[in-house]
This record gives structure tokens, C-alpha cells and sequence, in this order.
């Protein structure tokens, strides 16, 4: 087993998750890529990186999702990084909640991450300290009635942040991550996210690497622990009543 430095990316074999990977393994560090359905894109990335695995689990299933960390903080000798950063993203509104469509995303998105962190900071060996990175949404500061289930899940997973930084020592911090629009989402064109992707202060596309920059400045900067950095161009200082992807429609008409 590598002794290098370790970062855990959950969600990591694709989109955000995998400029995360390549973002650490830039650094030299051993990076553990987490898929559910995604194995052959993960075993792909992995093979891609200089030192990397791939770990399998659904998310929806804690006791395996606490298992998985607790099989890792056994194996790794300096697990220093864990990135919550894979959700699930499905269509609802204030108006049509669906039942199922909330369990799912509560789960995945909010209790899951809570579970594995606190496994993480109570079970990692590190020297240097453990570094959890809840990634969330800029739509937290930016609301919207559109995917409801959505954006309720990331605000309880946003909401636990302060509160871990508060209970956690000296050596060990969490912090937020709120991506902006970055990859084409839900039933997107690529042309469609070209548009909706400029709806921001910059009227520029903010990129996944920008995304993964601030996860590594996240993971060894000096940035007192508790608190949420958002990448988004200026996306969450406007007043958007709908999520952009809809946005962009209404413009095209």
C-alpha cells in the first residue's frame, strides 16, 4: 500500500469529481476514486494516474458507505483529504415533490456524506491532520424552486459543516465547496450549457479545473476550518428564479 499522502473523491470517476483526482495526483498524492455504476470510467481514470484505486459502494447503503471508510482508514497510512463531491441530481419542484426522488437525495447527498465523514475524522491516520470537503452548490445562496429535493439535501449537508468545525480538533477541518453551473446537467445539450453556463457576474464559463483548484487550496491552505468558498463567476450575486439550465430556455425562445 502507497505511503504517499491519500485523498478519498467520492463521485470521483467522472465530471467534478474526476478534476479532483487529477488535481491531487498532480501533487504526487495517492488518490482513491469512488464509483457506484461508473466502475469503467473509474478503472479508467485510475489507469490514467500515476498511484490510484478504485473503491465500489452505493451510497444509499450507509453501513456499507461507513464500511468503506473504515476498511480505507485501516489500509491507508496517511489519509489526509476526504471529497464528498458525488450526489445524485434529479428533477423536482416545490410543486410535484416526489417522495422517492427526496429519500434518494437526503441519502446520497446529505446523510450519507455526514456518516463517512465522521468515520473519516474518527478512524484516518494522518500526522499531518484530516481535511473533509463537503461539496455543495451555489444555489444555496441563490435559490430556486427547481430541483428541490436537490438543493434541500445540500442545504442539510451544507448545514453540518459549521457544526463538524466546531466539535472537531485543532488539527482536523471541513469546509463547503459550491460549485456554479460547470458540465452540462439533467437533459442539457452541450449547446444549451454553453448558454446557461455564462448566466453569471463574469458572463464567463467557470471550469471544473477552477473547481478542483479550490479542493486542493481547500485541502492545504490556510483557510480557518467551517467555512464555504464558492466558484461560480458571481453566479450566486444574482437573483435567478429558476435554475439556469430553464433560464436559458425561456432566452432561446
Amino acid at each position: 500500500m502507497s505511503s504517499k499522502p491519500a485523498v478519498l473523491v467520492t463521485g470521483g470517476a467522472r465530471r467534478i469529481g474526476a478534476a479532483i483526482c487529477r488535481r491531487f495526483a498532480v501533487e504526487g498524492w495517492h488518490v482513491v476514486i469512488h464509483c457506484n455504476t461508473s466502475r469503467e470510467a473509474a478503472e479508467a481514470l485510475a489507469a490514467e494516474l500515476p498511484d490510484a484505486e478504485v473503491v465500489v459502494c452505493d451510497l444509499i447503503d450507509l453501513d456499507a458507505a461507513q464500511a468503506m471508510i473504515l476498511d480505507l482508514a485501516a489500509r491507508l497510512p496517511d489519509w489526509r483529504v476526504l471529497v464528498n463531491s458525488a450526489s445524485v441530481f434529479k428533477p423536482d419542484d416545490v410543486g410535484t415533490l416526489d417522495p422517492a426522488t427526496n429519500r434518494e437525495a437526503m441519502r446520497v447527498n446529505a446523510v450519507s456524506p455526514s456518516v463517512m465523514t465522521h468515520a473519516f475524522m474518527h478512524n484516518a491516520r494522518s500526522a499531518a491532520g484530516r481535511c473533509a470537503i463537503q461539496v455543495t452548490d451555489q444555489k444555496l445562496a441563490n435559490p430556486n424552486p427547481d430541483f428541490f429535493s436537490y438543493t434541500m439535501s445540500k442545504h442539510a449537508l451544507s448545514g453540518t459543516v459549521p457544526m463538524m468545525a466546531m466539535a472537531l480538533p485543532a488539527e482536523d477541518r471541513v469546509y463547503g465547496l459550491a460549485p456554479g453551473a460547470i458540465l452540462p446537467s439533467h437533459d442539457q445539450s452541450a449547446e444549451e450549457a454553453e448558454r446557461s453556463h455564462r448566466l453569471n457576474l463574469l458572463q464567463r464559463r467557470t471550469g471544473e479545473d477552477e473547481v478542483a483548484e479550490a479542493a486542493w487550496f481547500l485541502a492545504t491552505g490556510p483557510l480557518a476550518s467551517g467555512q464555504t468558498l464558492i466558484v461560480d463567476s458571481g453566479q450566486h450575486l444574482l437573483n435567478q428564479p429558476r435554475d439556469v439550465i430553464f433560464l436559458a430556455r425561456q432566452e432561446s425562445r
